[in-house]
């Protein structure tokens, strides 16, 4: 097998009979951002060896797989944001391959209402951002707005109505992806918690003394993808700061009936949407997800998962935030106790007035939203993060959009990376 491995000029990856611990691409996570790129190499060249690992044994088994599976309008983005330049693409992409795949998908769009009269101004510069990013988004009225959602509230009247967006299953569409990439031939190396990363020979050592060489390597590791970056070498100023996202969801005898999600207008200002309300392919409405501070990267429950290390370091960036930051006192003070059930309950009654306490119950539904903290800069970082290093492409920052934009987001990394196919 031969490399030209100058990183500056690209890597060009040449056709080659795969051999044992060898292959073209090796890609660090088995979620949809890994899996994505993956399928988008195997479009360009299906003849490159291509071998994901993951520390889990099936795919998808965090972030990915976790997700409210809301195929998101792209609205809320920046259109100078990398964000706002993949999601409306990426979400019609998906939709088109779930289509084509014959996975169910819930065609029930999405209506975002001003919770406080003081935040109908962001009506405006949502539909705004979405007509800039190519999203099929509108203003509706009262009437409009009960004929949507009859349980619902709008504080002012007005409402943004969202007509394409969509629901999928994230783990179906997570396991078909796996299945169709392993009928091309991919590898998955699954069960695979402790490697070392030799960067300069383009190795990865498992710890049964095993190893992979590989031409080019794609860091997808989501929560984890700070430190397999810094074991190339780059990222060092980054850290991720793991936030607990916990759902709720309708009791079945509950009197309300959602066919559409329901959704706040969030603060922009803080990378997290607030609490609502999202119907599933399954029949199930939840209602979610909270944006509280995790003890740990994968704290899902309890004290299962907590890393006090981390829990600490977690405080010290808040309380920096908190002294610089005045959205960071915001967000602490509205959202940050939402996993508290009285909290909750407030939360989702600014946007359904008539919930109580009896229509609700917690759900098994819960995940981490791995955010990313700018240690030298003291700031959460918004946008997607991705850097170059020895032979390889870390997506550092890869939370949503990424799942929505996912084949979109694949192409963009692509393109950017040091790698010719």
């Amino acid at each position: 097998m031969h490399f030209l491995n100058s990183l500056n000029s690209g890597i060009s990856i040449m056709q080659s009979k795969p051999y044992p611990n060898t292959t073209d691409i090796c890609i660090i996570g088995a979620g949809m951002v890994g899996l994505s790129i993956a399928h988008q190499i195997m479009q360009r060249n299906s003849t490159l060896s291509i071998t994901l690992i993951d520390k889990e044994a099936d795919v998808g088994e965090h972030g990915s797989g976790r997700n409210s599976g809301v195929l998101h309008a792209g609205l809320y983005y920046p259109p100078d944001s990398l964000k706002a330049k993949v999601c409306v693409a990426g979400a019609k992409r998906l939709r088109a391959w779930c289509e084509e795949e014959g996975l169910p998908i819930l065609a029930c769009g999405k209506v975002i209402t001003p919770q406080k009269p003081e935040l109908d101004s962001q009506l405006d510069l949502l539909l705004k951002r979405g007509l800039a990013n190519g999203a099929e988004v509108e203003l509706i009225n009262e009437t409009q707005f009960f004929e949507l959602v009859p349980d619902g509230r709008t504080s002012t009247g007005r409402a943004i109505w969202s007509p394409g967006t969509c629901v999928v299953k994230p783990k179906l569409v997570i396991q078909r992806l796996r299945q169709r990439l392993t009928e091309q031939g991919a590898k998955f190396f699954l069960s695979q918690p402790l490697w070392r990363a030799v960067p300069d020979d383009k190795k990865i050592v498992f710890r049964d003394g095993n190893s992979l060489t590989y031409g080019h390597l794609f860091n997808c590791a989501g929560l984890h993808a700070d430190q397999v970056a810094q074991a190339f070498g780059v990222g060092a100023e980054y850290t991720m700061l793991p936030f607990r996202g916990n759902y709720w969801q309708l009791k079945a005898d509950s009197p309300f009936l959602f066919k559409t999600n329901l959704y706040p207008v969030p603060d922009l200002e803080v990378p997290f949407l607030g609490v609502h309300v999202t119907p599933s392919v399954d029949g199930i409405t939840y209602l979610g997800p909270t944006a509280t501070p995790a003890l740990g990267r994968e704290n899902y429950r309890g004290l299962k998962g907590a890393d006090p290390l981390l829990a600490l370091g977690f405080a010290r960036h808040m309380a920096t935030q908190w002294l610089l930051d005045k959205k960071m006192r915001r967000y602490v003070r509205e959202q940050a106790c939402q996993g508290l059930p009285r909290q909750f309950l407030n939360a989702a009654r600014a946007i359904i007035p008539r919930l109580e306490a009896k229509y609700i119950e917690r759900s098994s539904k819960v995940g981490i939203r791995p955010q990313l903290y700018d240690r030298v800069k003291c700031e959460l970082v918004q946008d997607f993060v991705m850097m170059p290093g020895p032979h390889s492409t870390h997506i550092i920052n890869a939370v949503s959009p990424a799942f929505t934009a996912s084949f979109e987001l694949a192409d963009m990394i692509l393109n950017q990376s040091a790698i010719s196919l």
